[in-house]
């Protein structure tokens, strides 16, 4: 499972197209749906950090798991700036260990699609299930099988920034359903502490330091994260198409998944 590393630095800029606001207000109103207004709630996955932000601003108790460090460093300083007591793990979440149980857990940008075998999604579905109190709530998002091979395919993008710049070049692998993208970073340096040896030769011109990162992915489909979650011992609720929010489809792109602890047995 690869690590967001020098790609971190600059993930929030690239990423500023993303309506986590308006993703948060959705998954603020399914967990209200079940009844879940405030309390414990982990983000698995959780990045830098921007999620976690949003829905402790909602009231929730916040718990982020990422086994990124340089990402967990930049949501630690949302987390200064904010004021909210939210607690950070380094944790890879095929092996996540909390200190006790929480009333929801949420993973949002493909983070599941991390996950490249079947059988280590069920451990991480099985820890989700662990880890919900009686009746807990499981809202996840992934991207499909369909996306990997239909949309983005073997594609390049870029995209160049004041400050820095990407080439994303992406391969998909039908046969095992593997999407790999290898990702060039472009970012400016810094222009104090710079290290000896990095002033540019020229006066004005500024200097861009090179960075590669390789990121796989598997793309799944509905009917097979039902049958992982059901073997995780989880209570599969409900699906929704990522865009429309209405009935997933054969060309959704990306789909949200609702489930419910199961196993255990509610206090009386």
């Amino acid at each position: 499972m690869e690590a967001y590393t020098s790609f971190a630095q600059v993930y929030d800029q690239f990423m500023d197209n993303v309506p986590y606001e308006e993703w948060a207000n959705y998954l603020h109103g399914v967990l209200e749906t079940h009844g879940i207004k405030d309390g414990l709630v982990l983000e698995l996955g959780c990045g830098t950090g921007t999620m976690t932000e949003l829905l402790a601003g909602y009231g929730y108790d916040m718990i982020g798991v990422d086994c990124s460090e340089e990402m967990l460093d930049a949501a630690m300083e949302k987390r200064e700036a904010s004021g909210y007591d939210i607690l950070y793990l380094l944790q890879d979440m095929r092996e996540f260990e909390l200190y006790g149980t929480v009333r929801a857990v949420v993973s949002v940008c493909d983070s599941v699609n991390y996950i490249l075998e079947k059988e280590e999604l069920e451990q991480v579905f099985g820890l989700v299930n662990n880890y919900l109190d009686p009746g807990g709530i499981f809202v996840f998002d992934f991207n499909t099988e369909y996306k990997y091979r239909e949309v983005l395919g073997s594609s390049t993008i870029a995209e160049d920034r004041e400050d820095c710049g990407f080439i994303w070049d992406n391969y998909y692998y039908e046969e095992e359903g593997i999407n790999e993208y290898e990702l060039t970073l472009f970012i400016r340096a810094e222009k104090e502490g710079r290290t000896s040896g990095t002033e540019s030769a020229y006066p004005g011109e500024e200097l861009f330091r090179r960075f590669r990162e390789t990121h796989l992915q598997k793309g799944y489909t509905l009917e097979e994260i039902k049958s992982i979650l059901q073997s995780a011992g989880m209570e599969y609720l409900a699906a929704y198409d990522g865009d429309t929010k209405g009935v997933p489809h054969m060309q959704s792109e990306r789909i949200y998944v609702i489930a419910r602890e199961h196993g255990k047995k509610v206090q009386k």
